[in-house]
């Protein structure tokens, strides 16, 4: 099979994101989120039943394990263990850009809250 090649700005665009869903593409084992929020944006706490790789590419993003908050800042990355309560938010003043790797082929979520 030939590379694959995705553009950014043609995959589904989600709330703050791009994403790249595995299972969607010959079941690659992965999905792949290109986060760009805004100041205050983010998603609420929630957990996988995989890990999760978070990239901050730029700004600084703000995240929450449910019990203390984290500051990841550009260059940083931030690894979620299956199960663990998570979620993030932009604090500002500018753009979050942050690229996301659930490793699964597919999303499963569990909202928190």
């Amino acid at each position: 099979m030939p590379i694959r090649i995705f553009r950014q700005a043609e995959l589904p665009r989600d709330v703050i994101s791009r994403d790249f869903v595995g299972e969607e593409h010959g079941g690659v084992g992965a999905c792949v989120l290109f986060v760009d929020a805004a100041p205050g944006e983010g998603p609420r706490l929630h957990r996988h039943p995989y890990v999760e790789i978070l990239i901050v590419i730029e700004g600084t993003s703000t995240f929450d394990d449910g019990e203390s908050k984290h500051v990841v800042s550009a260059g940083e990355m931030a690894v979620v263990d299956a199960g663990q309560a998570h979620g993030f938010i932009n604090p500002g003043p500018g753009r979050l850009r942050q690229i996301d790797i659930h490793l699964a082929s597919g999303f499963a979520t569990e909202w928190l809250t």
